[in-house]
């Protein structure tokens, strides 16, 4: 099966449903507060939330460029079977909680198991993708993403009719029974061989699987993609764990509308983002070696004046237009992350590279995530997100100016 031509896009295929399962596990919890506070009444505070929400986001920040260099070592099959595995177990054994802190340990040991699966996934993909239509390829494995994120905001549609706990029990099932399909269907394709030599310490093979992130570090355009990768974070996180708190709270809508409204505009805007921004990267590239730059460059654009729509917009059509053009851009943005990073990191690199960039991005998300709380409990949430639109003017001004490809997919350091 792995030598047919239509395998590649059956990884895309498998590795979807894996994404969509990824995103769905971790963002039903932000729509869930209302039915989980009755019976975790630290849960009334936005600020016991927000920390509750921040510390999968700092575990999995911290896991990253670990979970890179790991997935750049060995077989990067049997660590998405094994993170898909314990992340849904997890998911399953939150129907069990019963008190607050059950609920911050089993969010930690989520983000250590969640955080192996992206640099191991996507570089996989672009390994089996490595012509023309890279960035399409990671374009439909980013749809699973946005889809999991809109289903993940009928958490609180679910957890109203039946209850959160079985709410969590029905996807950790489904998520454990699926690793059994990678096991059977999934397979290894690494674009460079690893030489081990038995002879060398311990501390040496140590040192050998860190090499990657100093040739990373040691780039200027390595930095520039960081912060390119990190600042949209900031809006992106607050969107993700805040909107529909905003939109319930401005508004006067019941989380269990806010909720899916919120999560479903944003996501299928993203969608169509990928897919859009997938598309005119890979055509746009075949004319400049910058054409990925510039089409991630439009979508950091788009994502500007609609964080200022979210922010200070009151009404309904203002902050559901913002979240439209924002879920657009950051799509268009988001898609062509890991094939930008192909046009300056070796094979050996990317899962490495992908993990400092999620280390990045996702601590500005946890930072964000946190002080957002606070500022919902003060009743600054609305002006604060606005504000977020400043970082996304330097990371496009920074990207522009600095960020200049010498090939299409870079094969050897």
């Amino acid at each position: 099966m792995q030598e047919k031509k239509y395998y590649p896009w059956l990884v895309v295929g498998l590795l979807w449903f894996v994404a969509l399962l990824n995103y769905i596990d971790r963002q039903m919890l932000s729509t869930m507060k209302p039915s989980m506070m009755i019976d975790i009444a630290e849960l009334q505070t936005a600020a016991n939330f927000g920390r509750l929400m921040a510390i999968f986001l700092w575990i999995y920040a911290l896991m990253s460029p670990l979970s890179g260099v790991i997935a750049d070592r060995l077989n990067r099959k049997w660590l998405i079977v094994a993170s898909l595995f314990v992340w849904s177990g997890v998911t399953l054994m939150m129907g069990f909680a019963t008190t607050f802190n059950q609920l911050y340990a089993l969010r930690a040991v989520m983000g250590v198991s969640e955080a192996f699966y992206m640099p191991a996934g996507l570089s996989l993909i672009a390994d089996y993708h490595q012509g023309k239509n890279r960035s399409f390829a990671v374009g439909i494995h980013m749809t699973g993403i946005y889809l999991g994120q809109a289903l993940g905001g009928f958490g609180a549609t679910i957890a109203g009719n039946f209850s959160w706990q079985t709410t969590f029990f029905a996807f950790g099932l489904i998520g454990v029974l699926y690793s059994f399909v990678l096991i059977m269907f999934l397979h290894e394709k690494k674009a460079y061989t690893i030489v081990q030599d038995a002879s060398a310490s311990l501390w040496k093979k140590f040192s050998e699987s860190f090499k990657g992130v100093g040739v990373l570090l040691g780039s200027l355009s390595f930095w520039v993609i960081l912060f390119y990768f990190s600042a949209p974070s900031l809006p992106g996180w607050a969107t993700k764990n805040w909107l529909p708190t905003l939109l319930s709270t401005n508004l006067n809508i019941r989380m269990e509308i806010a909720g899916p409204v919120s999560t479903i505009t944003i996501a299928l805007s993203a969608l169509i983002g990928v897919l859009v921004g997938g598309v005119v990267a890979d055509r746009w590239i075949q004319r400049t070696l910058r054409g990925r730059i510039y089409t991630g460059a439009v979508g950091l654009a788009l994502t500007i004046p609609a964080v200022l729509l979210l922010g200070f917009g009151d009404s309904f059509l203002t902050i559901l237009g913002g979240a439209s053009c924002f879920g657009f851009g950051f799509g268009m943005f988001d898609v062509n992350s890991m094939p930008i990073l192909c046009q300056f990191a070796s094979p050996r690199h990317r899962a490495t590279g992908y993990g400092l960039m999620n280390l990045a991005g996702i601590s500005m998300g946890a930072v964000i995530t946190t002080f957002l709380g606070k500022s919902a409990d003060s009743g600054n949430l609305s002006r604060d997100i606005a504000l977020l639109a400043v970082f996304v003017v330097l990371a496009l001004v920074l990207q522009l100016s600095l960020l200049h490809p010498k090939t299409a997919n870079k094969t050897d350091d």
